[in-house]
């Protein structure tokens, strides 16, 4: 259920009964007008029904700068029937606005961006040389490089060039982090590093490809229907970005080529998987633009960055597979 609250001019007071009726709106209450000729109407609607209402006060909204719209969750709402305790037990996808609100958060590049994936490089990478599963779980948890990932898919979806190149340099500065802070881990240890926890990161089998995909859109699925927290931790956990990312850093910065470059094969499936994946699922959850020009240019966008990532996992999957089987 949500709290939606409209602040628009009162002349369009007709109209937003017009657009709660379209909604099926549970409840319908204006304000009296302000001294500003600016009205304040409240309604409760179910969450099946935000993103209809949110596209149908697009066009108001676009004519009025100074009309806001405010959503709010609700917890609890007294009394409930039977039929709208059905209604909320079933899967809803979240309305776009909502999750715009979520995928900019997680391109901000700031000092507590910057600190986590600082600070989750330096646990992956004890973890990985201390061969410590339960520390490299940690690291994988903290997830600061997924975010920015999903952003991106998201971004190509609705054809948000902002968000888009927002997305792009988030991704960059973190994985230059995750990367260059191992490199001088790796050179400065005397430490084998041939334990198991690093030496996983380096072994790249094909049936990889299907778990970075399955893993990709699992995270994309679970923004979209606003899974539990819980369930969003074992996505964290599943396309996690950093041990791979500090792997890479470790067996440059110690001089192993042969394992670095496996290594790199594996980060860049991963994260083409989880772009191409997420991108998918945003397509089959029906996220895309209101208006037609954003339409068109988002579909530009999602041909383009689709090609590209069926490509780059295309070869890369060619490239596993004649290792695997035509060089051995």
């Amino acid at each position: 259920m949500k709290y939606i609250e409209i602040i628009i001019s009162k002349q369009s007071y007709e109209e937003v009964i017009k657009i709660a009726k379209k909604a099926h709106a549970i409840d319908l209450r204006f304000s009296l007008p302000d001294k500003d000729n600016m009205q304040r109407s409240r309604m409760i609607i179910t969450n099946d029904k935000l993103q209809k209402l949110m596209d149908n006060f697009s066009h108001i909204i676009g004519a009025q700068p100074e009309a806001k719209i405010l959503i709010l969750e609700i917890d609890g709402y007294l009394p409930k029937s039977l039929e709208e305790n059905e209604k909320e037990k079933s899967k809803i996808v979240e309305a776009r606005e909502i999750i715009y609100t979520d995928m900019a958060k997680n391109t901000h590049i700031n000092i507590n961006y910057l600190a986590l994936v600082i600070l989750s490089t330096i646990v992956a990478s004890i973890g990985l040389i201390e061969n410590n599963v339960a520390v490299i779980i940690g690291a994988m948890v903290i997830a600061p490089l997924l975010g920015p990932n999903i952003a991106l898919s998201f971004a190509a979806v609705t054809g948000d060039t902002k968000l888009m190149f927002s997305s792009v340099k988030t991704i960059l500065s973190g994985l230059s982090i995750a990367i260059v802070l191992p490199i001088f881990i790796g050179y400065f240890s005397n430490l084998p590093f041939d334990n198991p926890e690093l030496l996983s990161r380096t072994d790249v089998k094909l049936d990889m490809f299907l778990l970075a995909l399955a893993s990709g859109a699992a995270a994309a699925l679970s923004i979209t229907t606003g899974l539990s927290s819980s369930a969003l931790v074992g996505v964290m956990v599943a396309v996690a970005l950093l041990p791979p990312a500090a792997t890479l850093g470790i067996m440059l910065g110690s001089g192993n080529w042969n394992l670095a470059h496996s290594t790199a094969i594996m980060l860049l499936m991963n994260i083409v998987s989880i772009n191409l994946a997420s991108q998918i699922v945003f397509i089959t959850q029906g996220i895309k633009p209101t208006l037609w020009s954003e339409k068109e240019q988002a579909r530009k966008f999602m041909i383009f960055y689709g090609a590209v990532w069926i490509t780059i996992l295309v070869t890369l999957f060619i490239y596993v597979y004649m290792n695997l089987h035509l060089f051995k």
